[in-house]
């Protein structure tokens, strides 16, 4: 079967074969008769549309001849754009865009792929061309169409026309995978030790049985979330204590250990990748794949390998492909908008009633909000031995529909009147409307969040509500507690593949229904016997389903081969420009102060490549008196001087790995040589850790200038602030994506740290680490000793860089119940089949987000369930199962929808679709979709869920603060306009947001202010015998700063602390140490530490907020005639720029939109 679909979509061209993935299943690759899946779907609202007719774009999958791939964008893989014709008769109407007129893209070209072809009546038609100003369509009254994005369907379609009426045949629901794996009877199983740090409050997923149909339930009758539960609840007696000594018999094994877990770290990269079609691999069907050294055909592939399937219908080969922007009905025409900026320049005053929150205990307030479990720890999940599962949630929501009053999230807000919206502590994540016992267990919103805590039952009904469906995940977060079973029975579908949860039903002991296919499985005799109560006969009891997350220590069927060493390999620039910054010296003492701390275990592997015009190795061979560098000139063919003794054993080498470090920064502190070979290092590099598979960490101080991957600069520095659309958000050339392709193909991945003053073409250069699943650290300016703050970001960053957990040769799967599809996924990755990611290494601080459909209607049921299973081998060389799953009700009004808005989850991943549709379409077309965002949601809003129309611009409560995120996300350096940017900088605020865990990007997007010359212990929160002060969140406006006070801007990577011109005295002293005002340094950075109630109060606070996050933000003390100060003002979202608007002004814009 040919792989060109896959390399195409991952934008490969050519590459080496997937030595160490998971194995190809060849059983997976069968169309398997039995299970039907409706392949209804309805046309979903697309608010990201193309504004001129573009053809399919190389990400793509039509039928047809092979046909050569040609070079595409670090973004591409995102679903390309696609247009509507207007119906016979009517003209294209556009909505503007927010400033200037509509710019149009020519269009991409496509690159066919090989593949089974559809037969012409089941082929999808090209979309017809359209135009691209609007969001969803609604298949009531025609209105024309604005960029928008496709929220919530798979890629455009191939193939011959066929009538628009046609309905397109949808994937079927990714839930079950028809692969095979054996389906051999499950061994006894003898030994089943549990070993386990606290178990979380974290969160699985599940849906019940199909039963008797429950009365709608509305959620008008939400349960009121009220304050925001503790962290965990007092452990009950039949719940899974991980902490206690295994139980008697008849378990045995190793004793239990505890499985501690580390904290979290720095700044990453993103791709968006959509997925390949399902007929061409089931079951993680590996590019050009031999058999993997790794997994057999029963992981992750032995993970996520379904067994034969007592039948699936037959698939639609290509059934992702169907249009990106299909139609319900005609176009709807809707009014022409205006351009921005005729607005009165002072808004008129605003009511100022109190703002309205749900006050929690702030727990961390720029970030709370994200991070905020849904519920408590976990509690024993009763579940009657006998009964579907609908059945038993049926008296619960059915009671809760009782309930008239309406919720807090729907409370009608005029946002022209309530001037104060922004609460003084953050919002907490939305609570899912479920039953209580399942309410308690679900997944912890730090880990899996979705942008919907209510599912719309049909894709029409999420079209009505234009509100984006999908997932955010951060998979790998560090947990102080999480549970860890050691068995040898890891207990799952034997259809779909899906592992036991806690939102499985029981039907007796020996039975239990699947949540995500409803097949129903046989209990293993080793499952009956609960090692918490010693007894036997309760499986419903076992930390599997007590836990919605939860780590498994895979048994040795996992694996076909020792699980890898951990390997690490440092490619440094050593130019002249390299040695200038003086960052050698930081990264080797770095590396000399942690070497011990690297995880891995007695087989860990280190190995350094240095470069400038030539390639430097350095063998460390046992037995030398010194390291012996070997140098090769001939970069064009890239060889390896003594392929054995450059990758060194750390433990038996590490006197000489120790001395290397000492002696490389005064090795190159005289050289003259200004030349970058990273293409050639990087070569080498793969050469090298090509049989092992491991990381590689570069550094890099310039732009690459000779042998293959040589750049040109890009940039003109005049064009920075007056262009409109920017240019050069996508890569100058492939080789980039290509390596890194081939080192995810040999379980390699690349962190790229850049280091420079000068452009660097990160947009070429992010490559390298977006496709290997790696990271991109940024120190734009960096220099020893004229920038400071820049060193010290650097050493922190590099310490969590060294030293925080890593997995290797990783794979993830998502599962979601039968009737949902995922289409995209946003990340840094390799999409190896249509739902399975392959991650050579994975990060406790690498964020993911994928975009959902509906695919089938959703009726018979009462909740769906996500799982997301991680398989990836520990540093110490155990091969690990991490699943988290996710619960949610599934509702069937309007109302209901969008009371369970998760605003914050919905502006990250629109950040991430306006990043792909920035680089596939353009920056002025993105704007346009994300100002049409919260413009199509407030008009869908008002029309179909209000029901008595007001003036104003109302909103929900849930949703008040959209239209201030949006205008942040406008505002913010990866989209905004009109201001002088950096290109590098522009694409590395780009590379964030698409990477990092919402709780941290939102910081980025939306900063939090705080006045802080006047802090107190009135609610403080006490950590470790600290006194941390709590105040209060202030909004992003000048008109709340003061000359008489100082202010902290915490904007994620950065934080600035303006000093007023007449700051109190007593705070200048006792804070800074100094008399006055003037006296205040210019390039101040660090607070000193003096013995003061309020130094010690300021210092706590700051310092409390740089540990909510894995990276290291550096503080600027700014005065008014600072240099800085027109970043922190940059920053102020409400007021009004010479380019951009006010918030008060984005509202009227809004209001104009919504009553046209």
């Amino acid at each position: 079967m040919s792989t060109a679909g896959f390399n195409s979509q991952n934008g490969t061209g050519t590459g080496q074969a997937y030595a160490n993935g998971p194995s190809q299943n060849p059983v997976a690759l069968q169309q398997l008769p039995g299970v039907n899946y409706g392949m209804s779907h309805q046309p979903t609202y697309n608010p990201m549309q193309a504004k001129a007719p573009v053809p399919p774009g190389p990400g793509l999958y039509p039928v047809g001849p092979y046909q050569p791939v040609p070079p595409v964008s670090p973004y591409q893989p995102g679903p390309p754009l696609s247009s509507y014709q207007a119906p016979p008769g009517q003209p294209l109407l556009t909505r503007p865009q927010m400033a200037g007129p509509p710019s149009h893209t020519p269009p991409q070209s496509a690159s066919p792929s090989p593949g089974p072809r559809l037969p012409p009546a089941q082929a999808t038609p090209p979309p017809p061309a359209v135009s691209s100003s609007s969001y969803y369509q609604s298949p009531q009254q025609p209105q024309p169409m604005a960029p928008t994005w496709q929220y919530n369907t798979a890629p455009p379609p191939m193939g011959p026309p066929t009538s628009m009426n046609t309905p397109p045949r949808g994937l079927p629901a990714n839930h079950v995978n028809p692969a095979a794996s054996s389906t051999a009877p499950l061994p006894p199983m003898s030994s089943a030790s549990y070993n386990s740090a606290p178990p979380a409050s974290l969160s699985h997923s599940a849906t019940q049985p199909p039963g008797p149909r429950m009365p709608p339930t509305s959620l008008h009758g939400y349960i009121q979330p009220g304050a925001a539960p503790q962290p965990m609840n007092p452990m009950v007696p039949n719940t899974y204590q991980p902490n206690r000594a295994p139980y008697g018999p008849p378990p045995t094994g190793p004793p239990p250990t505890m499985k501690p877990t580390s904290p979290p770290t720095g700044p990453p990269m993103a791709n968006a990748t959509p997925p390949p079609p399902k007929a061409d691999a089931q079951c993680g069907w590996v590019v050009n794949s031999p058999l993997s050294p790794t997994e057999p055909d029963c992981q992750e592939e032995d993970i996520e390998c379904p067994e034969p399937v007592a039948g699936n219908g037959p698939q639609a080969p290509n059934s992702y492909n169907h249009v990106d922007n299909k139609m319900a009905g005609p176009p709807q025409p809707g009014p022409p908008g205006r351009h921005l900026g005729h607005y009165p320049s002072l808004p008129p005053g605003y009511q100022n009633p109190p703002a309205p929150h749900n006050a929690t205990p702030p727990m961390h307030p720029a970030m709370q909000a994200a991070t905020q479990p849904y519920t408590q720890a976990p509690q024993p999940y009763q579940q009657p031995p006998v009964g579907p599962g609908p059945a038993q949630l049926s008296p619960s929501l059915a009671a809760m529909s009782l309930q008239s009053s309406t919720p807090e999230a729907l409370r009608v807000v005029n946002l022209l009147q309530e001037r104060n919206l922004l609460p003084p502590s953050p919002i907490p994540a939305p609570t899912p409307c479920l039953p209580q016992d399942l309410q308690k267990i679900n997944c912890n919103p730090e880990v899996f969040r979705s942008t919907l805590t209510s599912i719309p039952q049909t894709q029409s009904l999420l079209n009505k509500a234009k509100l984006p469906l999908g997932l955010l995940l951060h998979p790998f977060k560090d947990l102080s507690q999480l549970p860890v079973v050691t068995s040898s029975t890891i207990v799952r579908c034997r259809s779909c593949r899906t592992y036991i949860n806690p939102f499985v039903s029981f039907l007796d002991q020996r039975r239990w229904k699947c949540n995500l296919c409803y097949r129903v499985n046989d209990v293993p005799e080793e499952f009956m016997y609960n090692p918490v109560s010693r007894s036997y006969g309760e499986p419903h009891k076992r930390p599997e389903v007590q836990n919605a997350t939860i780590e498994f220590i895979a048994p040795s069927e996992y694996m076909l081969r020792p699980p890898q060493p951990a390997v690490y390999l440092f490619i440094l620039d050593v130019s002249h420009n390299a040695v200038e910054t003086g960052y050698l010296n930081v990264f080797c003492q770095s590396l000399l102060d942690n070497i011990n701390a690297l995880p891995g275990d007695s087989r860990t592997k280190v190995g350094f490549i240095t470069f400038d015009s030539t390639i430097h190795f350095y063998n460390l061979q046992e037995g030398l008196s010194q390291p012996q560098m070997l140098i090769v000139s001939d970069i064009e063919d890239i060889f390896l001087p003594t392929p054995d003794s450059l990758l060194v054993n750390l433990n038996e080498c590490k006197e000489l790995v120790q001395d290397l470090l000492k002696s490389l920064p005064t090795l190159f502190e005289k050289t003259m040589e200004t030349q970058s070979a990273l293409g050639s290092a990087l070569q080498a590099a793969f050469k090298l850790l090509s049989p092992t598979g491991g990381r590689m960490s570069v550094f890099q101080t310039q732009l690459p200038n000779l042998g293959v991957g040589a750049l040109q600069s890009r940039e003109d520095p005049n064009q920075r602030a007056s262009a409109k659309d920017i240019q050069y958000l996508s890569p100058a050339t492939d080789f980039y994506k290509k390596l890194a392709l081939d080192c995810s193909g040999q379980q390699v991945a690349v962190d790229l740290f850049l280091l420079s003053s000068q452009y660097c073409d990160l947009a070429s250069l992010g490559c390298i680490s977006r496709y290997s699943a790696g990271s991109v650290y940024y120190y734009p300016s960096y220099h020893h000793q004229h920038n400071p703050a820049q060193v010290e970001c650097f050493q922190k960053d590099l310490k969590r860089y060294l030293t925080r957990k890593i997995g290797f040769e990783a794979v993830m799967r998502i599962r979601c119940t039968k009737g949902l599809s995922i289409h995209t996924f946003h990340g840094n990755f390799f999409v190896r089949s249509t739902d399975l990611l392959s991650l050579p290494n994975v990060n406790p601080d690498a964020g993911f987000a994928v975009q959902m459909s509906i695919e089938e209607n959703l009726d018979d049921m009462q909740t769906v369930s996500f799982q997301a299973a991680l398989l990836y081998t520990s540093s110490k060389g155990e091969r690990r199962i991490r699943v988290h799953t996710l619960c949610l009700p599934v509702v069937n009004s309007l109302s209901d929808i969008f009371a369970g808005a998760d605003v914050q989850a919905i502006t990250g991943l629109l950040a991430c679709m306006a990043v792909d549709r920035s680089v596939t379409a353009s920056l002025s077309d993105a704007r346009d979709a994300m100002t049409n965002a919260s413009i199509d949601s407030l008009s869908s809003y008002r029309q179909s869920v209000l029901t008595i129309q007001q003036p104003g611009l109302l909103a929900p409560a849930c949703l008040r603060l959209f239209p201030l995120f949006i205008l942040a996300l406008l505002k913010q350096k990866a989209f905004r306009t009109g201001t002088s940017t950096r290109l590098d900088d522009r694409v590395f605020a780009m590379c964030q947001l698409k990477y990092q865990p919402l709780a941290y990007s939102l910081l980025m997007i939306h900063p939090a202010l705080y006045r802080i010359d006047d802090l107190t212990d009135e609610g403080a929160l006490n950590i470790n015998e600290r006194t941390i002060p709590q105040p209060r969140l202030l909004q992003l406006s000048v008109e709340k700063l003061s000359r008489e006070a100082a202010f902290l801007m915490d904007a994620g990577t950065v934080m600035y602390l303006w000093i007023g011109r007449n700051c109190n005295p007593t705070f200048l002293s006792q804070v800074l140490g100094v008399p006055s005002y003037a006296a205040v340094p210019d390039n101040l950075y660090l607070l000193p530490e003096l013995d003061t109630a309020e130094s010690q109060r300021t210092r706590a606070f700051i310092g409390w907020l740089r540990d909510q996050r894995p990276f290291f933000p550096s503080l600027h003390i700014i005065r008014d005639e600072s240099q800085r100060k027109a970043s922190f003002l940059q920053n102020m979202i409400e007021d009004r720029t010479e380019s951009a608007l006010s918030y008060y002004e984005f509202l009227l814009h809004v209001q104009q939109q919504i009553s046209k």
